[in-house]
């Protein structure tokens, strides 16, 4: 169970500064980029940015649950995966997909490792890439979103987290985070 105290362990200035320091250092150490600028959305403002591109999703569970993502451009994702894997792409497919899956795992599981110090350990998913045009993503929670743009070279990328209390998690989900496998009846 989480109790009040549990909430407050953890504020949305943190999130902030993991999801800063975590992409500016995968950035300038995996892929040679500078981040030049970010900012925090309003949540007044935010709609699923971009509507065409590239998202990956990944999710977060423990005690906290919840879900991280990068969004960017077809464009700002071949530019990424050519630095990732110092090969030139000038359009989408399987290795781009999978280089911007990696990119995501990086953030988000330093994200992910900063915040487990206040909250605990989290498992993290296999990320989900989505690609193509006029996509709208939501998550079916009502918790709130944060979202970062972060401006390099003359490309913007969002990072999206949303992160809450796990009220189903228990010491034994904990033991093997990932890919639970499922019961298996008997005849």
């Amino acid at each position: 169970m989480t109790d009040t105290n549990e909430l407050q362990l953890i504020c949305d200035a943190d999130i902030i500064k993991a999801i800063t320091d975590s992409t500016s250092n995968v950035f300038s150490t995996m892929l040679s980029m500078e981040v030049t600028s970010a900012e925090v959305m309003p949540p007044q403002s935010v709609v699923s940015p971009p509507a065409s591109g590239l998202i990956s999703l990944i999710g977060l569970e423990g005690r906290w649950a919840g879900t991280g993502s990068l969004a960017c451009t077809a464009k700002f994702a071949c530019a990424m995966s050519s630095q990732f894997l110092m090969t030139e792409y000038d359009s989408v497919n399987e290795d781009v997909l999978d280089a911007i899956a990696e990119i995501t795992n990086m953030i988000i599981g330093n994200v992910k490792t900063a915040l487990e110090e206040k909250i605990g350990e989290m498992g993290l998913s296999t990320p989900t890439v989505i690609f193509g045009r006029n996509f709208q993503t939501r998550s079916a929670k009502t918790h709130e979103w944060i979202v970062m743009r972060f401006v390099i070279a003359e490309h913007e990328m969002f990072i999206q987290m949303c992160l809450a209390p796990n009220k189903e998690a228990s010491p034994m989900k904990n033991i093997r985070p990932g890919f639970q496998f499922p019961q298996l009846l008997s005849m």
